[in-house]
């Protein structure tokens, strides 16, 4: 739809508009889009039976609303995916700081013009994008941010009283009139600046150098905010939370699949570089894997949380892993090597917050620990449990690849060539027939994949030792290993 062609008050008057509050508008929107069978919130992966339907109720019920959640669970997208409830296009006098409806202003200067003008009321047209209002909350942030403060010079100039709002300079709320207001990390706030929110909430009216003034300012609030800032960091003052209508928990995605449609989605490869590269679906759920095990570790900070966005970052500098090798090697295509997950490493580092006993262990070895764990989970989806072939002088799957090791060591460059790469895993022949045993149906694509996949089993099951060096990884036989130490 385009902009509205109407320009004055008289014109608006003459048309079909009639006022709406914001909540009516919103609520208008989602009922006729629950009715349609719409969706707005599909981008949304994996709160469709949980979050999305409280956000829902939370709007039919003309509440604010505060999502609770560790960090990484979409709670600012989910909030900034809320302005799809709002009407296309709503009028404004033209020139308005708070976006004064035509037929209800609310400011002074606002009421005045109309007064004054009449009809011929100059309005403009504002787009349902530019209804979003977002603050992240800081120790810093001070009510003048927020509300407003008296501007002297404004006062001087127009010879005004500072009791008199037309010498205010509004701060973010007041200029969020008819729109979403997003406060993140809400207890980060300073509880001195949650109290001047609540008779917003409550009284619509902000007081400013001890000068009340009265706006029934129409604003959506939604509030984010982290459990662990609870007991950390700060607190939300009593009488604002009684105030704020909703509370909704937010979660991680529930199972592997459900990840990895989130991080395909997030992740945004170019679709140029992802038509070279082919990325093994095995190698997308170690990754989803790797965060499951992080939330689940007890070197990781269980309050702190594993954000969704480690994923996200994990895939892409896989891709970027890959990318460099077929710019270095100058060739068409490449495939996402299990070697390749050792340049993650980085992309998990930042991602968790450790406990004392990871801090010691330091970050790096326990990002290795949560790749090998993810890798040990996935392996027994596919190949027998190691762990349940320990009876003495039992014949296994895997006696034939370690006895290989046994006498050899296999060592696997990061910037190895498709062709050197073939050949050097397709020596590990019993391998070939591991896989040919236990996934016949394989895609020929996911075969070299698989091969080292094996390798990185046995290894997680510590039948085989991975050496790390600058330039790739040495497989070697442990006992072997060890020897050699000695």
């Amino acid at each position: 739809m385009n902009k509205p062609k109407i320009k004055t008050l008289g014109e608006l008057k003459s048309s079909d508009y009639t006022y709406k509050s914001l909540n009516q508008e919103i609520t208008d929107n989602l009922r006729h889009n629950l009715s349609k069978g719409v969706n707005v919130f599909s981008d949304l992966i994996g709160y469709e039976e949980t979050v999305i339907p409280s956000v829902e109720r939370a709007f039919l019920s003309n509440h604010s609303i505060n999502l609770l959640g560790l960090r990484g669970q979409a709670k600012t997208k989910l909030a900034r995916t809320c302005i799809n409830l709002l009407d296309e296009w709503i009028p404004i006098i033209k020139g308005s700081e708070t976006n004064d409806d035509p037929l209800k202003p609310i400011f002074k200067s606002s009421i005045e013009k109309i007064k004054s003008v009449g009809d011929k009321t100059e309005i403009d047209w504002l787009h349902r994008d530019e209804r979003f209002y977002e603050k992240l909350a800081t120790p810093d942030v001070t009510v003048s941010d927020l509300i407003g403060d008296i501007d002297p010079i404004k006062a001087t100039n127009l010879k005004l009283s500072y009791s008199n709002e037309e010498v205010i300079h509004f701060g973010l709320i007041p200029r969020a009139h008819r729109c979403i207001f997003v406060l993140n990390e809400l207890p980060d706030l300073q509880p001195r600046i949650q109290v001047s929110l609540f008779s917003i909430l409550e009284e619509k009216e902000i007081q400013i150098r001890g000068f009340k003034v009265r706006l029934p300012l129409d604003i959506q609030f939604i509030f984010t905010s982290n459990p662990e800032d609870y007991t950390n960091r700060g607190t939300i003052v009593t009488p604002l939370k009684d105030r704020v209508g909703s509370q909704i928990l937010t979660h991680y995605p529930e199972s592997v699949e459900v990840a990895k449609k989130i991080t395909k989605q997030e992740s945004k490869i170019n679709s140029v570089l992802g038509s070279k590269i082919h990325i093994p679906e095995v190698a997308r759920d170690i990754i989803e894997q790797i965060s499951f095990e992080a939330r689940e570790s007890d070197l990781v900070d269980r309050k702190s949380g594993v954000s969704a966005r480690m994923s996200i970052t994990i895939l892409q500098n896989l891709v970027s892993s890959a990318e460099r090798r077929i710019i270095i090697n100058n060739e068409e295509k490449t495939s996402i090597r299990m070697s390749d997950f050792s340049s993650v490493i980085s992309s998990i580092n930042g991602k968790v917050e450790l406990v004392y006993e990871g801090e010691e262990e330091g970050a790096e070895q326990v990002s290795y620990n949560l790749i090998s764990l993810a890798v040990k989970s996935i392996f027994n989806k596919y190949f027998p449990r190691i762990e349940k072939l320990t009876k003495p002088d039992e014949i296994t799957p895997y006696d034939s690849i370690l006895k290989w090791f046994s006498s050899k060591q296999l060592v696997i460059n990061d910037n190895l060539k498709n062709k050197d790469y073939d050949n050097l895993l397709n020596q590990v022949e019993d391998a070939k027939k591991l896989i040919e045993e236990f996934i016949p149906e394989l895609n020929k694509d996911d075969e070299l994949f698989f091969i080292e996949f094996i390798l990185w089993g046995l290894e997680s099951y510590n039948k085989l030792s991975i050496l790390r060096t600058n330039n790739g990884i040495e497989f070697k036989d442990p006992f072997n290993n060890f020897i050699n130490k000695i």
